[in-house]
């Protein structure tokens, strides 16, 4: 893991703003996860029409670059948009797009409630990459936690039954999810010590513009009616804003800390998939979720203890 400037870099990109709080950094990435259950409720929405996974997330990342652009110039902060490490910043952007991509699939093939259930796995991954590249701290209760999570993630997928609430292509497309969004929020608990939230969450959407369009032209490109056009432009616009508050939450607290308000998105989630597609979650799916659910909010407990990166050496 390469380690990016120093804590002086970012006081130089701030001027004399001042720092936000723990419970400020907490309010962030509680509004973040909950703009992204706003935005794969959309995609599941858009992906029922039929539309290609690459055209999906070549207009998320379109109306995501367009939002932070607009942003810079309403906000007048279009310095913030300025990348200082291009190619870094561009093989992290990767990482979301196909994390993206992924997301398409895998709400195709799931519940929301499931999806969301998944990727829960990703907080565990977290903490023991957090342990490994941030010095965060492992220890054995908080690894029994994990342990806990884990036997959740399996109770709800209960391999086991005939029945499941989803198939083998969703939960393989939500481990790379996993994988892709854990490598990328640790990373960037470095990056934000040189590179503005702004200009991540901008360049995540042109490099996911750029791939997506590609495809478009080489493959296939799917006519777009004016309420898929709508629907696009209220998901890209909901994923803007909860990168943006995911990349200020992780830059202003641990990336343990940030990672467990993913466990709110099991009940929005879970309303959003009951008053939309009128779904219930069977026993597997509650007990499963009960068992992550006290599991994150440990680990979440333990992480206070931990000092944001921003703040260290």
């Amino acid at each position: 893991m390469v380690v990016l400037g120093s804590a002086g870099s970012v006081e130089e990109m701030q001027g004399s703003k001042p720092k936000i709080s723990d419970v400020g950094a907490i309010g962030f990435a509680f509004a973040g996860f909950t703009f992204w259950v706003l935005t794969d409720t959309s995609v599941k929405l858009i992906g029922q029409t039929g539309l290609p996974a690459y055209e999906v997330v070549a207009f998320l990342g379109l109306f995501m670059a367009i939002s932070m652009v607009a942003y810079g110039v309403i906000a007048h902060r279009p310095r913030k948009l300025r990348p200082h490490r291009i190619g870094l910043q561009v093989v992290r952007a990767c990482l979301d797009m196909t994390n993206n991509v992924c997301v398409v699939i895998a709400l195709r093939h799931l519940t929301l409630t499931l999806f969301y259930i998944l990727v829960f796995m990703a907080p565990m991954l977290i903490a023991l990459l957090s342990a490994i590249f941030l010095r965060e701290g492992l220890h054995w209760k908080k690894t029994a936690a994990l342990f806990a999570g884990f036997a959740g993630v399996v109770i709800a997928v209960h391999p086991w039954a005939s029945s499941r609430d989803g198939d083998w292509i969703g939960f393989a497309a939500c481990m790379i999810c996993v994988l892709c969004f854990s490598i990328n929020m640790v990373w960037s608990r470095v990056l934000t010590r040189t590179e503005p939230p702004e200009s991540l969450t901008l360049f995540s959407g042109l490099v996911t513009a750029v791939v997506g369009f590609g495809l478009m032209m080489l493959v296939n490109a799917e006519p777009l009616s004016a309420r898929i056009t709508a629907g696009l432009f209220a998901m890209g616009l909901f994923c803007a804003l909860g990168t943006l508050c995911f990349y200020t939450a992780v830059k202003h607290t641990s990336a343990a800390n940030v990672s467990q308000f993913h466990y709110t998105q099991l009940i929005t989630g879970t309303l959003v998939s009951y008053l939309v597609w009128h779904d219930r979650p069977g026993i597997y799916v509650m007990v499963g979720g009960l068992l992550i659910l006290g599991s994150g909010l440990f680990i979440a407990m333990a992480a206070r203890e931990v000092v944001p990166l921003t703040e260290g050496a």
